[in-house]
């Protein structure tokens, strides 16, 4: 993989990761709250903070786990494009959807190469330890 696409990866998913936070907080506190004026749901951003500054520094492990946390946003994306009934509430449900799906997949491409050299060494490492 080249160094400009892996640039390009990281990028796309520290990007998608403020983008996410930003929708959070202007759905439930703005855009279409649960509760007119605000709604105790824009605490849904705060899990979204913990990795930031991993991500920001391209941190393996803290990649690795917030690819698993962000699937919790395309869960709940999902369940509120498919239940609300405001529409505004429907497309920003859609909108977190595209944005923790661009994050997932531009971390997990982003980690690929490093898992795969992780595997070749467990792999030389056996085999080392077998002879």
């Amino acid at each position: 993989m080249t160094i400009s696409r892996i640039r390009f990866l990281h990028l796309g998913a520290a990007i998608s990761l403020v983008a996410l936070i930003a929708l959070c907080l202007a759905w439930e506190l703005w855009l279409a709250p649960l509760r007119p004026g605000g709604s105790w749901l824009v605490l849904k951003a705060v899990p979204l903070l913990f990795p930031l500054r991993g991500v920001f520094k391209r941190d393996i492990y803290t990649m690795q786990w917030s690819a698993m946390l962000i699937l919790l946003y395309i869960a709940e994306g999902i369940v509120r494009a498919t239940s609300d009934r405001a529409t505004m509430s429907i497309t920003l449900g859609w909108l977190e959807v595209g944005i923790s799906s661009i994050y997932f997949l531009c971390t997990i491409l982003y980690l690929h190469p490093y898992k795969k050299a992780a595997r070749e060494l467990t792999r030389q490492a056996i085999q080392k330890a077998s002879r």
